[in-house]
């Protein structure tokens, strides 16, 4: 495939993880126990095809889930005579693939994101390989080389899983850093945001002048702590804002391949302390560690809150409820903030492509030949033009050379429409099978997708280009370091990699991960003169839980990974 030239390289994909399961970005509503399918829609199947239905389980809830009962959906079932009837979890996932596991019943299709070692332990998925090799040309060609990575380990060469993640993916936005509304930079005079100090004393310049936003008292900083979102809101900013990749609870040296538990580095102490200093100073919204998610979009939805640290998947649905009510002043920007100056952000540092939490049939699954060509129909350029641009005429133009556009109420109409997923159902499916990113071009030479370099700028409110202006930038991944001044990381993400469920690393990190879950809120929460007590008694917990057994365990992991990638 042709690729368009790219503007900004590689991406922090952890977020780009939590976020290939898809809709991520919404609110909660629902539950795996209360949120069902409705029954498909009577449409008529085309060819000989007989319906079939796969019940599917993802690990990350989608409150648009509508079934097949959107625009796209039905065509999907046209086409293909597949239902899809989706069960999502709500809180740990982890839970309810163990019962899962223990119980020998398994849904048709699984995307259990980290704790697929899980269902391969307990024998629970069928090895995709001679499936994709006999019926899914497709998949070969959408993956490439790639399809090597998905190898579940240096011992066992099935595939299990084909990733979600998009294929070759062009990285033009940040993903995840710190926001400041557009409001708080225009009333200061623009000024610079790259450190800690500059966004505080931004935050705090404007909440001294607008104690009140809208008659209700105004929030400097709020944080997401909401169970597993803490790692996205709270701790993972620990290391972009301490120059690190985005390798979840770890981090790698670059020369050695070594691993350490992120925590333990000096300078993410400081980065909690300075967040310690932040609720010292009534700067931290007091609920930010008992709040859920729908409070906390709520909040920023009011437009009162300044200053966020989050992902922007995580915040766009507060973001489209902003613009639908035209407080475009109220939207947010985002700044590469670090610890100081001695740090730069790597939200463009490359991983490769990532490979391994993506979807799976399970050995319940009735007819796994009908699933992989129902998979392998995904991967069609029909199928993700389809999934990327909707219906030609309905939610595209064509023009006279064949080429794809959207109106500009078209385009505005997938901003500013807060159900526009869920009664379309573009972009709805696409994250549940393969599929390329943003930038890879299709036999005719369009792009896939909607997003163009050229054409981000033109998504933005007036507002937004004006604060955009003013700092020099056309697009806010300007502001951010380019990911070509940083080696592509040749373990991928270490996040990403699994364990069996027997390693020694499993019980350790998970007391590690318990702990921390307690100390890191408790940290931030202290009178600042306790905070290095806090602190120092969850390192001692760490190494008492083992540590540094755990992080040779794990230095082997990623040791193998570069090994069996480069091969």
């Amino acid at each position: 495939m042709a690729h368009i030239k790219k503007k900004l390289l590689g991406g922090l994909v952890a977020v780009a993880l939590l976020f290939v399961i898809a809709a991520c970005n919404s609110s909660e509503e629902g539950s795996s126990d209360d949120q069902t399918d409705n029954d498909a829609p009577d449409v008529e199947i085309d060819g000989d095809l007989e319906p079939i239905t796969f019940s599917f389980f993802a690990s990350d809830n989608n409150p648009d889930w509508d079934g097949m009962n959107s625009e796209v959906g039905e065509v999907i079932l046209q086409e293909t005579g597949v239902s899809l009837e989706g069960d999502f979890a709500l809180g740990d996932p982890a839970e309810r693939i163990s019962l899962m596991a223990a119980s020998g019943e398994y849904p048709d299709l699984v995307l259990p994101k980290g704790d697929g070692n899980l269902l391969v332990d307990a024998g629970a998925m069928v090895d995709l390989r001679p499936l994709i090799e006999e019926h899914a040309p497709n998949i070969q060609e959408v993956y490439g080389d790639y399809l090597n990575r998905m190898q579940w380990s240096e011992n066992d060469d099935s595939i299990y899983f084909i990733g979600t993640n998009p294929v070759d993916q062009e990285y033009w936005e940040p993903g995840q850093a710190f926001w400041l509304q557009h409001d708080v930079v225009k009333e200061l005079g623009y000024p610079e945001i790259n450190t800690i100090d500059d966004f505080e004393n931004a935050i705090k310049e404007y909440y001294e002048m607008y104690p009140e936003i809208d008659g209700q008292p105004t929030i400097p900083l709020t944080l997401l702590a909401d169970d597993w979102r803490l790692l996205i809101s709270v701790t993972n900013p620990a290391a972009w804002a301490t120059g690190a990749p985005d390798d979840g609870e770890w981090f790698i040296d670059e020369e050695s391949h070594e691993a350490m538990l992120r925590y333990r580095r000096p300078e993410e102490r400081e980065y909690f302390r300075w967040l310690n200093h932040m609720n010292a100073e009534g700067l931290l919204d007091q609920e930010s560690f008992i709040q859920q998610e729908d409070q906390y979009k709520s909040k920023i939805a009011s437009g009162r809150v300044l200053g966020l640290i989050d992902a922007d998947w995580s915040i766009s649905e507060p973001q489209t409820a902003l613009r639908e009510d035209g407080k475009y002043e109220r939207m947010y920007g985002v700044y590469p903030v670090t610890l100081d100056d001695s740090y730069e952000p790597r939200n463009f540092q490359s991983t490769g492509y990532l490979p391994t939490w993506g979807i799976g049939i399970t050995v319940d699954n009735p007819d796994p030949v009908r699933a992989i060509k129902f998979l392998d129909w995904m991967a069609s350029e029909e199928a993700q033009i389809l999934n990327n641009w909707g219906i030609e005429d309905v939610h595209y133009q064509v023009d006279e050379d064949g080429n794809r556009y959207l109106t500009p109420e078209q385009r505005e109409e997938r901003l500013s429409d807060s159900n526009f997923t869920k009664r379309t159902g573009i972009e709805m499916y696409k994250a549940y099978g393969p599929h390329y990113g943003d930038g890879v071009l299709d036999s005719t030479g369009q792009p896939f997708t909607i997003n163009r370099p050229e054409e981000l700028r033109e998504d933005y409110t007036e507002i937004e280009k004006e604060v955009l202006d003013a700092y020099g930038a056309e697009i806010w991944g300007d502001l951010f370091p380019d990911g070509d001044q940083f080696p592509v990381k040749p373990w991928g993400a270490a996040w990403e990699i699994n364990w069996d469920s027997d390693s020694p690393i499993a019980v350790p990190f998970q007391r590690i991960q318990d702990t921390m879950f307690t100390r890191i809120p408790e940290a931030i929460l202290a009178n600042p003169e306790d905070f290095d007590d806090v602190y120092d008694r969850f390192m001692d917990e760490v190494e008492g839980h083992g540590v540094y057994e755990m992080e040779e365990q794990f230095t082997e992991l990623i040791q193998k990974r570069v090994e069996l990638w480069s091969e």
